[in-house]
């Protein structure tokens, strides 16, 4: 049969010993406890968490199959935007390098500067 199919015998020996088919539907009743123990909250991804904790493994797309066929919804609040207060630094500096400003318009030194170097 394999030289017919043009297989390896290998990868037909794998195929049929590896390939274990799980029943999920023998878990519907453990996604339903365990959403309804969460008070109706948890979604597929802790789903998942709660039977890994009990050694049931079973993909969230599964439990997510299992939930839409047994209308199971999580509830979830919306997250809400909060404002948070910035502190603005309006501290006086002390002038450590006892640098001399003389100033008396903006960038009147950046003006002499300029002038001292290219004239």
């Amino acid at each position: 049969m394999c030289q017919i199919l043009k297989i390896a015998k290998s990868t037909y020996f794998y195929q049929t010993n590896n390939c274990v088919k799980y029943d999920f539907n023998n878990y519907e009743e453990e996604v339903i406890s365990a959403f309804n123990k969460s008070r109706k909250i948890y979604g597929a991804r802790k789903i998942k968490a709660v039977l890994m904790r009990k050694d049931i493994i079973l993909s969230r797309r599964k439990i997510r199959f299992l939930m839409i066929k047994n209308n199971l919804v999580s509830k979830y609040t919306k997250l809400k935007y909060r404002n948070h207060k910035t502190m603005v630094n309006n501290d006086q500096i002390s002038n450590f390098l006892n640098r001399q400003f003389n100033n008396k318009k903006p960038n009147d030194g950046m003006a002499t500067l300029f002038r001292t170097l290219f004239m």
